[in-house]
């Protein structure tokens, strides 16, 4: 399907997706950059990439397909860097876990390219990060959203969608605020909580001995707070409007059965917790409410 990709960032999430469009047929050459030089030349040793380049502008000569997979924080940078060589041809698209920042910075740098980006969030991941977790198989399965924009040419979109589908995943497409205020609500938020947990119990005098009492329901709940701390902190950050009105909703909620707690009203806190987990038991990942 496609010529050449140029890879912008070779951790875990482009080294995967270098692998799965490798595996799958879908590229024959891979140029791949990233800001440390020892994670380029790892890449190229596991097979990632085919060629090192030397600089972001580099690794797009030549590609008609370009992802960039770098911290959020960073797309602004990354797209002034690779503007002078992107061509009409180019298929640009992203994967970070906010989508307004980036489309908002696309459309201050890329001008006229803004047709050929495609903003995409695989929703998928590891709580390990590095080039050495790179994993062909990561998206397979996985819910892939796309967010395109006024400018977003069809046929683009429609080659966004084919490349992902090929890889084995399953395609959304939502607009760019739509998507931060529900990732805020089914991701941001729960990995704030995680982190908040964890802080609060090992912040105490005895926390490392409540710790070693943790079983398999806390290990479940903690899992995620084990995740790369300067992604996650760009994406609050970057996030942080719909990441607030989701943390007043969720207070709203924690208050209010603190304060059944607190008066011993063990019929309503039970109709709270009931509430929640037939909600629960009815939920399926990727299915859409009804």
């Amino acid at each position: 399907m496609f010529e050449q990709l140029g890879l912008i960032g070779c951790g875990l999430m482009g080294g995967s997706f270098a692998l799965a469009v490798k595996k799958a047929g879908l590229v024959k050459r891979v140029v791949g950059y990233s800001k440390s030089p020892s994670t380029t030349e790892r890449a190229r040793q596991m097979g990632i990439i085919d060629v090192e380049a030397p600089s972001a502008l580099l690794a797009v000569s030549g590609a008609d397909l370009v992802l960039v997979a770098v911290p959020v924080s960073a797309s602004e940078a990354t797209f002034k860097a690779i503007r002078h060589l992107i061509t009409p041809n180019m298929l640009i698209m992203d994967v970070g876990s906010t989508k307004l920042d980036v489309v908002e910075a696309a459309r201050r740098v890329l001008g006229a390219h803004l047709g050929s980006f495609v903003p995409a969030h695989p929703i998928a991941g590891k709580e390990v990060s590095g080039v050495e977790h790179a994993d062909a198989e990561l998206y397979i399965g996985k819910q892939v959203i796309l967010t395109p924009v006024e400018k977003t040419q069809v046929g683009k979109l429609k080659k966004a969608i084919d490349l992902w589908e090929a890889m084995g995943c399953h395609v959304q497409q939502m607009a760019p605020e739509s998507h931060d205020a529900a990732f805020a609500a089914v991701s941001h938020m729960p990995h704030l909580l995680a982190f908040a947990l964890m802080h609060a119990i090992t912040s105490q005098p005895l926390g490392k001995d409540f710790l070693a009492l943790g079983g398999p329901g806390f290990r479940d709940f903690t899992r995620i707070a084990a995740s790369d701390p300067k992604m996650w902190r760009d994406v609050l950050v970057a996030n942080k409007h719909e990441v607030v009105e989701q943390a007043k909703m969720f207070q709203r909620s924690l208050l209010n059965m603190l304060q059944l707690v607190e008066d011993s009203q063990g019929e309503k806190l039970e109709a709270m917790i009931e509430q929640a987990s037939q909600s629960r038991a009815h939920w399926r990942m990727g299915q859409k409410g009804k």
